[in-house]
Order: C-alpha cells, then sequence, then structure tokens
C-alpha cells in the first residue's frame, strides 16, 4: 500500500545524517530538534502553535484533556474512521455522539450535526478522511452557536485544504499523525496539536510531560507523551518534502480517475472548494469481495477503511446503536477499497491495478 523504504532511499543520505547527528548529541527527550520541528510545523500550517506528542491517538487524548473533557461529557463525532477517534472519547469516561456521513466525501454530515448537540457536548470531532477536509463553515457555525470546540481529526490529513486555509488552524485545535504510512510519516509512532489558542498552547505543552511546567513540580494531570527526538529530526527532514509528494499523490490520483472512466467504478469525490491530499485513494464496489480476493490472487495490496463502523464495534456497544442507525457509513462500510496511493507509484503499476479490478468487477 505504501512503498516507505522506497521513498526512504530517495532521501537516504539527508535522513541518516539527521538521525546520526541526533545519536551524536546525545540528546534524545526533548531538545532542538523538536522545539524546531513545531516551529516548521506551526509555520507550514500557518498557526501560531504545535505541540509534539508521541502519537496522532495521543494527540486526540491530550486536545479533549486540555479541553477538561471526561465522565459525563458528550463528543460529537463520526462513526466511520479509526478506532482512535472514539478510543480515546471512551478512555477519557466521555460519550461518543455519532453523526452520519456525507456519503461523497466519507466526512461528517454537517446537516446532521444541529440535532446531536446537547448541553452535555463538551467538542465536536470532524475527521478529515483519506486526506479531504470536512465541510467546516457549517461546522463551524454550528459550534460557534453553542460555544463549543472543534477538535479537528487530520491525522490523515496533513497539507489538505479548504476554502484556501490548511487545515488544522480552522478549528481550536488539530491533531495528527506522524505513523510512518502517513502522507508525512516518521519512522515509528509520532504525533503532534496544533493552535493557535496560547493558553491551550501552554496547557498541551504541560500536559505531554506529566502535567509539569517544572521538572517534579505537577500542576495538573498529564501523561508522558512527547515528541521523540530522533523522530522530530527525521520528520524535519521529509517535512521540505511533503508539497512535492502531496503533487505526486494528486497526479496519481488523476491517472487513476482516467484509467477508470467509465468503468463503473466509483472513484474519489473532490469537493472543489478543497485539496484533497489523497492519503488513500478510496473506491466504491457493490462486489468488493470479489474484487479483493482478485487483488490478492495477484498479490495488489489493497486496505478496505473502515470494514466495521465505530457504533458497531464490540468495544463500543455502550454508545447503544443498532445497525441501520447510519446508513450511509454502513454502507460506505460495506462497499469501499483502497487502492495502493504513494509517491513511488508508477504508470504500470497503475495500469496493471486498474486493469485488475475492472476485470474483477466484470466476471
Amino acid at each position: 500500500m505504501v512503498d516507505v523504504v522506497g521513498q526512504y532511499k530517495k532521501i537516504k543520505k539527508e535522513i541518516d545524517e539527521a538521525a546520526l547527528r541526533v545519536i551524536e548529541s546525545g540528546q534524545y527527550i526533548l531538545g532542538k530538534e523538536v522545539s524546531e520541528f513545531e516551529s516548521e510545523i506551526a509555520r507550514y500550517l500557518d498557526v501560531k502553535y504545535a505541540v509534539g506528542c508521541s502519537s496522532g491517538t495521543d494527540a486526540l487524548m491530550v486536545a479533549m484533556m486540555a479541553l477538561g473533557i471526561g465522565r459525563g461529557d458528550e463528543v460529537v463525532t463520526t462513526p466511520f474512521t479509526f478506532a482512535a477517534t472514539t478510543e480515546t472519547i471512551v478512555l477519557l469516561g466521555a460519550k461518543p455522539v455519532y453523526v452520519d456521513i456525507d456519503p461523497a466525501t466519507y466526512n461528517l454530515n454537517p446537516s446532521k450535526i444541529e440535532a446531536a448537540i446537547t448541553k452535555n457536548t463538551k467538542a465536536i470531532i470532524p475527521v478529515h478522511l483519506y486526506g479531504q477536509s470536512a465541510d467546516m463553515d457549517p461546522l463551524m457555525q454550528a459550534a460557534n452557536r453553542h460555544g463549543i470546540p472543534i477538535i479537528e481529526d487530520m491525522c490523515q490529513a496533513i497539507g489538505a485544504d479548504y476554502k484556501g486555509k490548511k487545515v488544522g488552524g480552522i478549528g481550536t485545535m488539530g491533531c495528527i499523525s506522524f505513523f510512518p504510512s502517513k502522507n508525512l510519516g516518521a519512522f515509528g509512532d509520532a504525533g503532534m496539536i496544533v493552535t493557535n489558542d496560547a493558553m491551550l498552547a501552554e496547557k498541551l505543552r504541560m500536559i505531554v510531560v506529566h502535567g509539569s511546567r517544572v521538572r517534579y513540580k505537577h500542576e495538573i494531570i498529564g501523561v508522558n507523551s512527547r515528541l521523540d527526538t530522533l523522530q522530530a529530526a527525521l520528520l524535519r527532514v521529509k517535512l521540505q518534502y511533503l508539497d512535492r509528494w502531496i503533487n505526486a499523490r494528486r497526479l496519481a490520483a488523476a491517472e487513476y480517475n482516467r484509467l477508470f472512466k467509465d468503468s463503473g467504478v466509483v472513484v474519489p469525490f473532490e469537493a472543489s472548494d478543497g485539496k484533497h491530499v489523497f492519503h488513500q485513494y478510496t473506491i466504491r464496489l457493490k462486489n468488493r469481495d470479489r474484487v479483493s480476493q482478485a487483488l490478492s490472487d495477484k498479490k495488489i495490496p489493497y486496505g478496505i477503511y473502515y470494514p466495521v463502523p465505530l457504533h458497531l464495534q464490540e468495544a463500543y456497544n455502550a454508545v447503544g446503536k443498532s445497525k441501520g442507525t447510519f446508513p450511509a457509513a454502513e454502507k460506505a462500510s460495506d462497499e469501499v477499497i483502497s487502492l495502493p496511493m504513494h509517491t513511488e507509484l508508477d504508470e504500470e503499476q497503475q495500469k496493471f491495478i486498474v486493469k485488475s479490478v475492472i476485470e474483477a468487477i466484470k466476471i
């Protein structure tokens, strides 16, 4: 699905030099590499503050901790996303309140948001799924009417635009994952929270180091979620290439679209007021099982993101939502399949992948 080794080989000298620089410095926890990377991400996303943490999952949890979200609170989000979005809500003792998705973009449907808001709603978490921004204007309008903060789950969407503005700086906070398969991927786990709020930034910075401003003085409840110095140094190298890699992904997506033209395959929708960064290239099929088997037979990687929506997951049965509650999310879970998408794809590979899909749907 992602050729992380092929990508590394193209920038091997710079990556190796950055790694050696950290190892030789002896400074493995926080320090200059982390603060420099935070500053560079803040500039890239046009936000005031960026706080590194240990993963995208922790970014979501720390963001909610900074807002004081806990037992008895409700957080509105999507049932069609990776488990971490809901997992972190539940870990803090809060309740996920789901809203169905827009079947075209797979993102939170803004027209359904108002009905989900109650006096207990303490945050809204839209997910910019597959690399495309959620429709933020109506979400922000609803949030502002009720005085509710928005946490953007941009774990799959660093570099994506919404109406000319990069995601992450639109809501109250944005949460980033640098998992190795992401568009900007580390060599292990890493994450970040971004915000324009100075007080929140200070609180976030405390939470990720055990609730401390000063060592051994703990002012608030925190966790150990520091961004690793080595990962920060390596990500600083890769950040310089991110826009180039995004353009390569967009070109690959355009080529997939061209090859699938008139095939009957539903290709990804891209909103005209945004810039999709194609973390995944996800199509829809009525006969997904047949296609996935054909791809497996030809040793073509694929992914199903996500086969079971979160409201139907065993771990989250407590939310009390049965099958049929969120039909758009459930239908997407039955039909979506993601094809290889990375910066090392070439035209022949794409032709082979598309030909294999089309042959399978015609059987």
